[in-house]
């Protein structure tokens, strides 16, 4: 454990509001040492938590938190705050089964007002709490930290045009630049302007000046408001943001202690209008192997707290997500029209790769999936083969698009759902769970899961193929299963499955990588003398009705398997036997999806047990629709 002694005698933030600025600078050297350490035990967000230790600490320290409220956008940078707020003893188990969340969560702590994990929403819902503050008669304060990165989601600046006028009372937003994409580093002379802007006697001056200046015929009110506009956006770049009716301070050094907590102290007094506080920090902060690496050490698996070696297990099959981005590769070394979009996510989605061969047919839209959708559907309006590639969880934010702007105009754009099913540390927040049943919804659309990596392959070049209707295809976060890939994989035939193992008296219908776990199911069966057909579906929609009703024609018993929510492939299966008619004979049907729960974060594999979608409670249900004693199915 690493040496704390000021940090030692912390439980909640109200044990700092005492201390002067050396122990707070001491302070937030200790929490930068405990953070990286605790990380290094669980793995996980690291790089954003080291570039907001130091205002971690001062906003605790000038605000009553829990009284005041303070919300996180995204939340993986919370962790310093989660040490600070009487989770200490908890923080190695962050991500970890029954642990604290890697993100904010309400359940959590009340420290914890509000929970997030996508990007975007911290202003939304802070404008929330100050409206219902104003309601109230009460008088606490309400700050959200967003980062420079958020603030490129459409969502942020609709809160923002919307604050003026929903609240007249105290809201500040902390703008986290971490990535100087919004100004340049700055150094004493911007902290002292900015010290001087959010200072009283300033913004007394300011009032002053302006009621001055309403008494002057227009030419001059107008003349005078450009030179202060001016003067304003020479010193510190804030226009903008006042525009929209926030009072701008900044830019300043959020890792400088002497300057960061008077400014706070200052801009937490403005109570007539929306305040927003802009600070440049460093991702990565303080610990040399994440400000050397490329991405600051954004997200980390467990690490030496020396050399910064990453423990990360060695497979012998490519992820998913690397063999989209190697197939689209191929893919696009023979058309040209081939285009990739991701929304803020190259690395995650593979677009990386892509990217490093296709600059210029690679489109990073920022964190504003909305746009992503219909960018794409713009493209392919115009000839182009746009395949936009989202985290199935991320995508339910552009599903509006999905709908309006693809769906209903039968645009041929390609939609590769990385990360569908579950996700193990990541949570709820971030588990695929819904897309197979908001996809499938929509008419025309061409639906597919991927059963192994050479399946995903082939996916990927149907998807190409498609030229007079919208696709997607969906695929999990890991590894593959380690089946070989075709140098150049063909097309599938639109809506046929396949047979992979026949029997008799029970049909198990798989869609998606369940397959693998569906076999063992089979062998379980033939175990307890039970014939098991396993098929692969391939495609949610359309169906391979064909091959399904053969299943129920040929089997006393079929069981459908996948990872996503009920309501989803098994219920589209069981409305087209209800319509076809192949239920009147008696078939028996379960359906085997993902529980209507949010599950929280665990191993993966300890997930889908969970779900009961591993192969003892697969042949467990096929022996229970059977009628047969089923207790030995199950190992404990």
């Amino acid at each position: 454990m690493p040496d704390t002694p000021l940090l030692d005698q912390v439980t909640l933030p109200a044990d700092t509001r005492d201390f002067d600025i050396p122990q707070l600078k001491q302070l937030a050297d200790e929490l930068r040492t405990e953070t990286i350490d605790a990380v290094s035990v669980t793995g996980g967000h690291l790089g954003a938590g080291l570039g907001v230790v130091e205002l971690t600490v001062a906003i605790h320290h000038v605000f009553e938190t829990p009284k005041d409220i303070l919300i996180w956008d995204v939340g993986h940078q919370c962790y310093p705050h989660k040490i600070l707020t009487g989770r200490r003893d908890r923080i190695r188990t962050l991500r970890q089964p029954g642990g604290l969340s890697g993100f904010t969560k309400r359940s959590e702590s009340e420290y914890d007002p509000f929970g997030a994990a996508h990007a975007s929403t911290s202003i939304s819902a802070a404008l929330g709490f100050a409206a219902a503050r104003d309601q109230k008669g009460e008088s606490n304060r309400v700050v959200a930290v967003i980062g420079d990165g958020s603030m490129s989601a459409g969502m942020a600046y609709e809160a923002m045009n919307n604050a003026a006028e929903t609240t007249q009372g105290q809201l500040m937003v902390i703008l986290n630049d971490n990535d100087m994409s919004i100004a340049p580093p700055v150094g004493g002379m911007s902290a002292y302007l900015a010290k001087q802007v959010s200072g009283g006697a300033y913004r007394n001056f300011r009032r002053f000046g302006k009621s001055v200046a309403e008494h002057l015929p227009r030419p001059f009110r107008n003349a005078a408001r450009k030179a202060e506009e001016y003067a304003r956006g020479m010193i510190v770049g804030g226009t903008f943001f006042e525009e929209l009716g926030f009072y701008y301070i900044g830019p300043i050094d959020g890792h400088d202690m002497d300057n960061l907590v008077p400014i706070l102290k200052n801009a937490a007094a403005i109570t007539d209008r929306p305040v927003i506080v802009h600070v440049v920090t460093q991702k990565g902060k303080g610990y040399a192997p994440a400000e050397s690496s490329a991405d600051k050490l954004h997200a980390v698996a467990k690490f030496d707290v020396v050399s910064g070696k990453q423990s990360k297990s060695v497979s012998n099959a490519p992820s998913y997500t690397k063999v989209f981005g190697t197939e689209l590769i191929k893919r696009a070394e023979r058309d040209p029209t081939i285009v990739a979009i991701t929304a803020a996510m190259p690395s995650g989605t593979g677009l990386d790769l892509f990217g490093q061969a296709f600059p210029e047919r690679t489109y990073d839209v920022g964190i504003a999936e909305q746009h992503a959708v219909t960018f794409a559907a713009g493209l392919a309006a115009d000839g182009m083969k746009p395949v936009c590639a989202i985290y199935s969880t991320f995508l339910q934010r552009g599903y509006d698009q999905v709908v309006h702007d693809v769906a209903i105009q039968k645009l041929p754009v390609r939609f590769a759902m990385d990360r569908a099913g579950l996700v193990g540390a990541d949570g709820a927040t971030h588990a695929g769970s819904f897309d197979i049943g908001f996809m499938g919804a929509l008419p025309g659309m061409v639906l597919m899961a991927a059963a192994d990596e050479a399946e995903l392959a082939a996916m990927i070049a149907t998807s190409l193929e498609i030229d007079d209707r919208p696709s997607a295809f969906r695929y999990p976060r890991g590894d593959g299963v380690g089946v070989e890939i075709p140098e150049l994989a063909a097309p599938l035939e639109i809506g046929r499955g396949r047979i992979v193992r026949e029997g008799t008296a029970v049909a198990i219908l798989s869609l998606g990588t369940r397959l693998q776990e569906s076999l063992k199911a089979a062998e379980a069966l033939a175990a307890r003398g039970v014939s098991a057909t396993v098929a692969d579906a391939r495609f949610a929609k359309p169906l391979d009705e064909d091959l399904i009703l053969r299943l129920a024609r040929e089997h006393e018993c079929l069981i459908t398997v996948e990872e996503g929510a009920m309501g989803g492939f098994g219920g589209f299966v069981l409305q087209m036997l209800a319509e076809r008619g192949a239920l009147d004979a008696g078939l028996k049907v379960r359906t085997l999806h993902l529980p209507d729960v949010f599950q929280d974060q665990d191993a993966p594999a300890a997930m889908y047990a969970t779900a009961g979608l591993n192969a003892d409670h697969i042949a467990a249900a096929a022996l229970q629709a059977l009628g047969v004693e089923a207790s030995r199915a199950v190992r404990a």
